[in-house]
């Protein structure tokens, strides 16, 4: 039996129709894997933006600390330099004042009373003056 040309004509179209319906499936998933391989370059790019993003921060986060770093030790040298001298003369200066506060307390109450006898003294002598003269 011999083929005419209409008949492989007819399995070559049988053939094409057949492999065309196993090949379509096969060129969806490749259509499908590169989308996905599309999305995930997108993804990817994304990530390496946040990423270095995140590193600027990072970067100024570090530059904040050490100007923060910078204003305590500052801060510091004012509290022992400045703060620390000022409360140290004052300490200085108020207990000694304190304590002469103190003892002048006793000196003045113990003067008080002086001038309170003192007054009765003077009153009954002047009693007695009056009396004389």
């Amino acid at each position: 039996m011999a083929l005419t040309s209409e008949d492989l004509l007819a399995i070559s179209q049988l053939l094409d129709t057949k492999l065309d319906a196993r090949l379509k499936p096969m060129e969806n998933d490749i259509r499908f894997i590169r989308d996905e391989q599309i999305l995930m370059r997108d993804e990817q790019s994304r990530l390496r933006d946040e990423q270095a993003l995140m590193r600027k921060e990072q970067a100024l986060m570090r530059e904040e600390q050490a100007l923060m770093k910078e204003e305590q030790a500052r801060i510091n040298l004012i509290i022992e330099n400045d703060i620390l001298h000022a409360i140290n003369i004052l300490v200085e200066n108020y207990l000694p004042a304190a304590k002469r506060y103190e003892n002048a307390t006793e000196k003045i109450e113990s003067m008080q009373t002086d001038i309170d006898i003192m007054k009765k003294v003077i009153a009954d002598h002047s009693e007695k003056l009056k009396k004389i003269s």
